[in-house]
């Protein structure tokens, strides 16, 4: 172990100062830090992040008492979750020890020291840090299965595999989805694997122009075409030669409009506004919408022909609150992106708030965790979120059947375990409160699968 970054560094919370000096040279080859009481070590692991504490739970101003240490820990938990704390007690103070497992330390060594057992715990953890963070990184690698899309819940990575199997065929797409849901997001993926990708991928939302200005972005005019029409305008199906067009909220186009794009779509031509001449053109259409177009078909709002012919392939997105496991991955995504845009040292986030991520039903799904994110990024005052940065308001409502909730209660858990964890099948172990055999049980009555 060498004496440079985070992962060498061993915070020492100890009052005693012959026991300090002895620990300090005997831990001579980790960067070790040194803190008298609570206020001290609170400010070293703001300063260095250690990736192991060793502390004494008997800390001023009541060393003969253990409250001070409790406090210690639970703050360091809140400041720096990712380290490793180790307690030393007496010998007969097993019930302290517990406690203290039970509240977030790592692990305990009783007093009087024995110098080789305590190394090999010291030394465990830093491996056990180590190792955790190497996880978090290839678990991060794995879980992008497509540029711009993040994702570990088997009904997203479901979508996933659609995508990657529909990108490089010419059928036209229609991607449903609540809004926020990323659904130009996945169809720029559909453009990127495609033939078409070094073509332009043209986008229009259907919902944002006026009703009497989207046929001539659609289509384009000739000069004259209309009052303040000086020169021929291509439009937007035509600048997309060769590439893809993707038409946003079409559940929101007028019904008069829908019978030429109709006309398009089966023809591959189209007549400028004000214009005579027949345009060949070859793009691929993909569209989206967050309404129902089945049940606006049956209400007549939206043409059955053209509904057959742009669902030759629909791609269900699911909301965010549906996604297992993606809502803290999203979240750290997020924190990452916009701590490096803003050059601020914001680490992650206190266990409070990842499990208020969780909760959160998400009602504008993936954009709203955006902004939330954003947001919280720029306000925070710690290297770790908290809750009051994101400014959640959870409302979550209640199923009556029991059987139901226990069991989605049990799998909702385990999942966010194994999340909290990054899928650390011992941590989230630890985190439910129940053994490995247990928690493997538990993965095959839900059919729960993870990579080791």
């Amino acid at each position: 172990m060498t004496k440079n970054g985070n992962q060498a560094t061993l915070l020492i919370v100890e009052d005693d100062k012959g026991l300090q000096s002895q620990l300090r040279w005997h831990f001579e080859n980790y960067n070790t830090v040194i803190a008298g009481d609570r206020d001290a070590a609170i400010a070293a692991i703001r300063l260095h992040e250690p990736a192991v504490v060793l502390m004494d739970l008997g800390l001023p101003p009541d060393p003969e008492g253990v409250e001070e240490g409790f406090k210690c820990i639970e703050q360091v938990n809140q400041l720096f979750p990712r380290c490793k704390i180790i307690v030393m007690t007496g010998k007969s103070d097993e019930e302290n020890a517990l406690r203290a497992v039970s509240i977030g330390a790592h692990d305990f060594y009783h007093k009087p020291v024995n110098i080789d057992t305590l190394d090999l715990i010291v030394e465990r953890a830093f491996k056990m840090h180590q190792l955790e963070e190497q996880n978090r990184v290839l678990q991060e690698q794995q879980q992008s299965t497509l540029d711009g899309v993040i994702a570990s819940d088997p009904q997203m990575l479901k979508v996933c595999r659609m995508v990657e199997k529909l990108a490089p065929t010419s059928v036209t797409c229609t991607l449903l989805g609540e809004s926020g849901t990323g659904k130009e997001v996945l169809a720029k993926a559909l453009h990127n694997l495609s033939q078409r990708k070094d073509k332009r991928f043209v986008a229009i939302n259907c919902a944002a122009v006026p009703e009497n200005l989207i046929e001539s972005e659609l289509f384009g005019y000739e000069k004259g075409a209309f009052t303040g029409a000086n020169k021929r305008t291509e439009g937007k199906i035509e600048t997309a030669q060769e590439g893809t067009l993707f038409l946003d909220e079409i559940g929101d186009m007028p019904l008069n409009l829908q019978a030429k794009l109709l006309r398009f779509l089966q023809e591959r031509v189209i007549e400028r506004l004000g214009g005579r001449e027949e345009i060949p053109v070859d793009v691929r259409v993909i569209c989206a919408t967050n309404k129902n177009l089945e049940a606006m078909v049956a209400e007549s709002t939206f043409r059955e022909d053209l509904y057959y012919r742009i669902c030759e392939m629909v791609i269900d997105i699911p909301p965010l609150r549906e996604r297992q496991g993606d809502k803290i991955l999203l979240g750290r995504h997020f924190l990452k992106k916009y701590a490096t845009e803003n050059k601020l040292k914001i680490k992650g986030f206190v266990a409070e708030a990842a499990n208020a991520i969780e909760a959160y039903n998400w009602p504008g799904n993936i954009r709203e965790m955006e902004n939330k994110l954003k947001r919280a990024v720029i306000m925070a005052e710690e290297n770790y979120i908290s809750v009051d940065d994101l400014g959640l308001d959870n409302g979550d409502s209640l199923s009556l059947n029991l059987k139901e909730v226990r069991m989605n209660a049990e799998k909702t858990a385990i999942l966010q375990a194994l999340s909290m964890s990054d899928q650390n099948i011992s941590a989230a172990a630890k985190l439910l409160g129940i053994t490995r055999p247990t928690l493997y049980d538990l993965f095959k009555k839900y059919n729960v699968v993870v990579a080791e």
